[in-house]
Order: C-alpha cells, then structure tokens, then sequence
C-alpha cells in the first residue's frame, strides 16, 4: 500500500449501476465483464491510449455500501466520439492508495483485495476507484492487478 497522485484521465467504456448490498455486486460486475470481453469493446473504444482495461467504481451515492457505478473501459485521449451504447468520462486530478492483488483472477483475487480495503481506515473521498488490468493481467491464473482508492 503506497499513497501516490494519478494525472486526469479520460475513459470510455460500458457502464451498470450496482451496489454491494445484498451481494448484488457479485452478480452484476462479472456480467459487466463478460460483456465487455464477448461482445470484444475494447475493439470499439477510439482514441484508446494503451491496451489495459480499467475497471471503475465511482459516482457513489455515499460510501462503497450504497450503489455506485461500474464502468469497464479504456483510457482514452478523447471524448469527442463516443459510440453508441458507451459512456465517456473523466476523471479529475487526485490523491490514491495503491494495492496490488496478485494471484489467480478466476478465484476472485480482486475481490479479496477489496474486502481487506474496506477493513482499512482509509480517508476515502469515494470519487473514483479503479483497477488496471494491464500487461501483468494478461495470465489470468497469474494476475498482477493494480487498485487505486481515492482518498484525501
């Protein structure tokens, strides 16, 4: 865990609105995911700055226990086309937690990253949460996945 400032930021991707009540998120985020990858949208996003995907949790109602939403995507260099069926955001300048969850992908490393997190006391500002699967993700079995936890 290291504290570190991560420049603005434009993505593009598709987006659900979910909450961790109920263990809805459990259902929702992995649909997300199997669409984004079977309908191949990493292959319609334009402007794309590199080949990682994020996957962000912001536009909170409160804290991480009331719904929020869950974009997949890309960064971007612009806004300017955005298809049909895809949400464009961005992302302020700010201050983040960095964690890394290393291990297999299929047997919900992330996740367990995310219910120690929520154990931490951490001065979040719930603004925008992101994962980057980027070259260290490609193994699923042998992922490398870097968190960042926007805080104060």
């Amino acid at each position: 865990m290291e504290k570190t400032e991560k420049e603005a930021f434009k993505i593009i991707g598709i987006k659900i609105r979910t909450t961790n009540k109920n263990e809805q998120a459990a259902k929702d985020i992995p649909a997300l995911w199997n669409k984004f990858m079977t309908e191949n949208y990493v292959e319609k996003i334009p402007n794309k700055i590199d080949s990682s995907i994020l996957a962000i949790y912001t536009n909170y109602q409160g804290d991480h226990t009331e719904p929020y939403d869950t974009i997949i995507a890309c960064k971007v260099s612009s806004l300017k086309n955005i298809p049909e069926g895809m949400v464009g955001q961005e992302f302020t300048k700010g201050n983040y937690m960095k964690f890394i969850a290393k291990g297999d992908l299929t047997q919900g490393v992330v996740y367990n990253a995310w219910v120690n997190i929520w154990k931490k006391d951490l001065e979040r500002v719930h603004i925008a949460d992101f994962e980057v699967y980027g070259e260290n993700a490609q193994n699923p079995k042998d992922a490398e996945v870097n968190i960042f936890v926007s805080v104060k």
